[in-house]
């Protein structure tokens, strides 16, 4: 079973999600009816924040003074139950201001299923990498929205 925690440390992100956490249970519930995540036993939480604190995130932990999207720090620490596999931060101005164009749901979607693609393994340093893990985002996010 694939578990996430959801901590909300940005207020505006409820006024887009009413309910994060009950948001990304359902998403995880449907995410698990692909075979490859059935028999997945992991944990894993996101942080919704800002701007601010994702730049000094960045910084802190990349080296890199500038905002950004979304942020992964992978971590495999097993429990008896569950295999903690990382935390996910996602910055809310970047979000709502593609979801001008598109729809807030579905860029938040994309935003951590990215986020936990990295935190089992999948990276986009290199074309091919990219090209691999840009499939498998398309793959799910057309089904979370299907």
């Amino acid at each position: 079973m694939i578990r996430g925690n959801v901590f909300v440390d940005f207020p505006k992100w409820k006024n887009k999600i009413k309910n994060p956490e009950k948001y990304l249970l359902r998403k995880i519930k449907k995410l698990q009816k692909i075979s490859y995540f059935k028999s997945k036993n992991q944990e894993f939480s996101i942080l919704l924040t800002n701007s601010q604190k994702m730049k000094k995130l960045n910084f802190k932990f990349r080296k890199k003074n500038k905002i950004t999207d979304v942020l992964s720090f992978p971590l495999n620490h097993k429990t008896k139950k569950n295999i903690y596999i990382g935390d996910i931060a996602i910055g809310f101005e970047i979000i709502n201001k593609r979801s001008k164009v598109s729809d807030f749901s579905y860029e938040f979607d994309k935003m951590w299923i990215h986020g936990y693609l990295h935190l089992i393994g999948y990276d986009h340093k290199k074309n091919k990498e990219y090209a691999k893990m840009s499939k498998k985002e398309k793959l799910i996010l057309n089904y979370l929205h299907c």
